[in-house]
């Protein structure tokens, strides 16, 4: 019955992992009902949505819509906030990308049972203060999906080490002399994903790998010297948790999100998804490699981040979305990216924030600044 159905709120609706929910609720929905909508700037695609799901509320960051009789239309951040507030709902999926997901994070974790967190800088800034709100969270992106499915073979202590796995992106092997020159249409050519922009040059620069350790160390409570990355790149063992007897619990899936965004909504269960979701194991060749933090110098610096403490994985966050912004707009080279965040991390000192208002302004300082070490780099 549809009563019956859990209720959900998608925080980034339009992006990669917020079609890849509706597409499980709709082979789902006795078992699901989408709630409400919220998207950045893409009214047309936010339109079909609402057309189709029939939501009790939608909202743009950027933008106007004009929507069916019954759903409510919200604006801008402080209509998201209102949002939130006005309607009822079990679960969020948080899949807003960056930094701008983290205040609807936190005021969505602050009602929903349970947070389907996709949207990894609400932990890499602000961990402590979601964690303090959030009933439950169950991680949405494939390698922390991965290491919450393996923890569950042993207890936390048993944990010898988390290894995160990365494609290595379109760059694998490369040399920083070789990276010169790359466009941003080779950037966002990723092997194996379809994500959004941002996030597959993150992938391409392996930040999006630093992002996914600081993100474990909150998620799972696991102190950084027991987190290593290797590169794995036919992304197929999403992640591994390597236990004290030197059992590798690892696993495995397609590199396709619906199958960790469908564990995230009925965790403990586990849905009916197509064969087409499957994998012929005949024929497979799983290989993996230690990462080039000289050439990728993103994920090493994010590993700094971590060991000098908050509020650096802020600075580090903040600065990264300047610099890639700057790429895509073909301002600055692709191998000025890591030189751009490490600049802006040496030149601030900020204390430590005491509330989410104080991310926000962390967040928006560290931007600034960025802003400032982008003009040396200018092409």
């Amino acid at each position: 019955m549809e009563s019956d159905a859990k209720k959900v709120l998608i925080l980034g609706s339009t992006g990669s992992i917020g079609k890849s929910t509706l597409d499980v609720i709709r082979q789902f929905p006795e078992r699901f009902r989408v709630a409400g909508l919220v998207a950045g700037k893409n009214g047309d695609k936010l339109k079909q949505q609402v057309e189709e799901f029939e939501p009790e509320a939608a909202a743009l960051f950027e933008g106007e819509l004009e929507t069916p009789a019954g759903v409510d239309f919200y604006s801008g951040e402080e209509g998201i906030k209102s949002l939130i507030q006005d309607i009822d709902f079990d679960i969020v999926v948080a899949a807003i990308s960056g930094a701008s997901g983290i205040i609807p994070t936190f005021e969505a974790a602050k009602k929903a049972e349970r947070v389907a967190l996709a949207n990894k800088e609400s932990l890499v800034c602000a961990g402590k203060f979601i964690k303090s709100v959030a009933k439950e969270i169950i991680p949405v992106d494939s390698e922390h999906s991965a290491i919450f499915q393996a923890l569950l073979s042993g207890r936390k202590e048993e944990v010898k080490e988390i290894i995160l796995t990365a494609s290595g992106g379109p760059f694998r092997g490369k040399k920083l002399e070789e990276l010169r020159d790359v466009k941003p249409e080779d950037a966002l050519s990723h092997p194996n994903w379809d994500m959004g922009n941002k996030v597959t040059i993150d992938s391409a620069t392996l930040m999006n790998k630093g992002l996914e350790v600081i993100e474990a160390v909150w998620l799972f409570d696991i102190p950084v010297e027991k987190i290593k990355v290797v590169v794995h790149p036919q992304s197929i063992v999403h992640s591994v948790v390597r236990f004290c007897d030197n059992s590798f619990i690892a696993q495995m899936g397609k590199p396709d999100m619906k199958i960790p965004v469908a564990y995230a909504l009925s965790y403990p269960e586990r849905l009916f998804l197509p064969d087409s979701l499957g994998m012929e194991f005949y024929g497979l060749s799983l290989t993996f490699e230690k990462p080039d933090l000289e050439t990728f110098k993103c994920l090493k610096l994010a590993f700094e981040a971590l060991n000098k403490g908050y509020p650096y994985p802020i600075i580090l966050n903040a600065a990264d979305e300047i610099a890639v912004n700057c790429f895509l707009d073909k301002k600055i080279p692709f191998t000025a990216i890591p030189e751009v965040i490490e600049k802006t991390m040496e030149i601030l000192n900020l204390s430590p924030p005491e509330t989410i208002e104080e991310v926000v302004s962390i967040d928006r300082l560290a931007r600034e600044a960025a802003e400032k070490v982008v003009q040396s780099f200018i092409v």
